[in-house]
């Protein structure tokens, strides 16, 4: 069988099996059992393949088709045009969070923004994008799991950039020190628990810690809200994801909290409500 043989019967495979973007899975999974990049395959596809690769290939084909994340075999995700290890101890970084990334630093840059606090870390998708892309910041990440923080920071040494982050094993913000930090960002849990047993079989292997927002899926957003005026600087952003349909309830914690202003959402690129940004008010806190 050759390597064209054998994609073409995995998308077959893949795709009466209702699995989404079969050709491109089938093909990422050649390129991840062979070990080479997408030119090669496109260049030897008359090749024959070794009968293990056979084996191996078309065993993941079947891990895919039960559900599991094509992550969670190639344990890569690329995330701002940087690659990222991932396994099922982590929520898979997804494009739609680049939009939050991309605000952040443009934060940061127009108000020369250092001290940067990423909670819920999970992979370091955000920690270490900001790190990468930013000069001179300090960014601390949070995470309350032991094994996401050691992913981060796998993520951060093969990023280049773990002298430039600080980690902390934290349930939101209880063993944080008593410090200031410019822009707190969080891409929090924010799934209604009642959806969680409706999400497809690839997103239910993925951490329920890092999906479960309680039962309006808003239960981050409220204790975030409510602390992270005490740890932000004078005039601090608080930057946050949110769900397609979430906007107008975050931005009404926010307003009810009395501690933020100028509040403002942007979209993604299928013009889904996607992040609500918020500054500090001034007056509320003069420490």
């Amino acid at each position: 069988m050759t390597i064209y043989q054998a994609i073409k019967k995995g998308t077959i495979d893949l795709k009466i099996n209702g699995i989404e973007t079969p050709k491109i899975k089938a093909r990422l999974l050649m390129q991840f059992v062979l070990g080479k990049d997408r030119q090669y395959i496109i260049v030897h596809d008359r090749e024959n393949l070794p009968k293990n690769k056979i084996e191996i290939y078309f065993n993941y084909i079947q891990k895919l088709i039960a559900g599991f994340p094509l992550q969670h075999i190639t344990h890569q995700q690329e995330f701002m045009r940087l690659n990222f290890y991932v396994d099922e101890n982590v929520l898979i970084p997804r494009p739609d969070t680049e939009v939050l990334v991309e605000e952040v630093i443009e934060i940061a840059k127009k108000n020369n923004s250092k001290k940067i606090l990423d909670m819920c870390t999970g992979s370091g998708a955000i920690a270490v994008s900001l790190a990468k892309y930013l000069e001179n910041v300090d960014i601390t990440a949070v995470d309350v799991s032991k094994e996401a923080l050691k992913i981060a920071k796998k993520n951060a040494i093969n990023n280049n950039v773990e002298n430039k982050i600080t980690f902390i094993e934290s349930n939101l913000f209880e063993n944080l020190p008593d410090e200031k930090y410019d822009i707190i960002v969080s891409n929090p849990p924010y799934v209604k628990k009642g959806v969680l047993k409706l999400l497809s079989e690839e997103v239910k292997k993925e951490p329920a810690l890092a999906l479960d927002g309680g039962t309006d899926g808003l239960d981050f957003y409220r204790k975030i809200i409510d602390k992270a005026g005490e740890y932000l600087s004078f005039k601090g952003f608080l930057c946050l994801e949110i769900g397609y349909d979430q906007k107008y309830d975050v931005i009404e914690i926010l307003e009810n909290n009395g501690c933020y202003q100028d509040i403002y959402g942007k979209k993604d690129l299928c013009e889904n409500d996607r992040i609500v940004v918020a500054n500090r008010r001034v007056n509320k806190f003069n420490k």
